[in-house]
């Protein structure tokens, strides 16, 4: 595996760049109060040995966690991307699920996941990949070539098909950051790709998840200090709450609270009862696309440019 350090700073500083001079500041009224104390996560441990992990998805019947590492730049298709199962029980005991170039797989850039059966699909540049959630063994895939995609990001399962966002932007080969796509979401049924939401409004869509209770996605642009609310049909999102921007990852709990990572503050925060967004896991710089170990109430932090993942005791 090539190192990445000079890109991985390279993008940290284009990032942080670019949050600033897109993002307002952070709303402090009542609903969107950021800065008011909130009940931190403790931390466990972590898992080291990565390279640009940007997704965590975990497996309830499996009990581990498989962790996507692009290994490289975000937008280049170079085939050494790779996706590494970690052990929920014993986080030392990592080994490879899925690697680039090997056993006839195809992954470049490996950003997003999503579970469905023995399915585990992950979003890579421009092409849903799909992949034995046991052997690694490739399932297929569906291009979203002719959609023109640039930078497909996070995969969610809905009642209806398969969700994945598009946040438009693109890479170059010294981490200088452009925007020459379309925000969209796509819907993607079988092996057909429909456009299910697309336009400014989106804001650099990113996470995104079901709320099953609320029959509804939440959405977690890129480029917004808006949490969205989103429902398959709706001509534009709806803010939900506001908060820092920068938004990642997102995951919605059981009881309804929903946990969000913000590159903007090194903060992953939770939004209670939809409406109030606290800090809970302050000073994790470049928090990617989280994930729940739900038998054990543990939060999964990838960190972008720490090359590891970090584990966090849910209050």
């Amino acid at each position: 595996m090539r190192s990445s350090r000079f890109l991985t700073a390279a993008l940290t500083a284009g990032v942080l760049v670019a949050c600033a001079k897109e993002l307002p500041p952070a709303d402090t009224t009542a609903a969107g109060n950021t800065t008011a104390a909130a009940t931190t996560a403790q931390k466990l441990g972590e898992t080291a040995g990565f390279n640009v992990p940007e997704s965590v998805r975990y497996d309830a019947e499996l009990d581990a966690y498989y962790v996507s590492n692009i290994n490289g730049n975000p937008s280049q298709k170079d085939n050494n991307g790779f996706i590494a199962r970690v052990r929920a029980d014993s986080t030392s005991v990592m080994t490879m699920l899925v690697e680039g170039g090997k056993n006839g797989a195809t992954l470049n850039a490996p950003k997003g996941m999503a579970l469905k059966g023995d399915t585990l699909f992950v979003a890579d540049i421009d092409v849903l990949r799909m992949f034995n959630r046991r052997t690694g063994a490739s399932l297929g895939s569906v291009s979203f070539a002719a959609q023109r995609a640039t930078f497909l990001n996070d995969v969610a399962l809905g009642p209806d098909g398969v969700y994945v966002t598009d946040t438009g932007i693109a890479f170059d080969d010294k981490g200088g950051m452009t925007h020459p796509g379309v925000n969209r979401v796509f819907k993607v049924s079988g092996r057909t790709v429909t456009e299910a939401a697309k336009g400014d409004s989106l804001h650099n869509p990113n996470g995104i998840a079901w709320d099953q209770s609320g029959n509804r996605f939440i959405l977690a642009p890129f480029g917004s200090p808006n949490l969205q609310s989103w429902t398959p049909g709706q001509a534009t999102p709806t803010t939900l709450v506001a908060g820092p921007g920068g938004y990642d990852g997102l995951e919605v709990l059981a009881n309804g609270n929903i946990l969000v990572s913000s590159w903007t503050d090194s903060t992953v925060h939770v939004v209670h009862g939809g409406s109030h967004m606290m800090p809970l896991v302050r000073n994790v710089n470049s928090p990617a696309d989280i994930g729940v170990d739900t038998k054990r109430n543990v939060l999964a932090v990838p960190l972008f440019t720490g090359g590891k993942v970090e584990y966090y005791r849910l209050p």
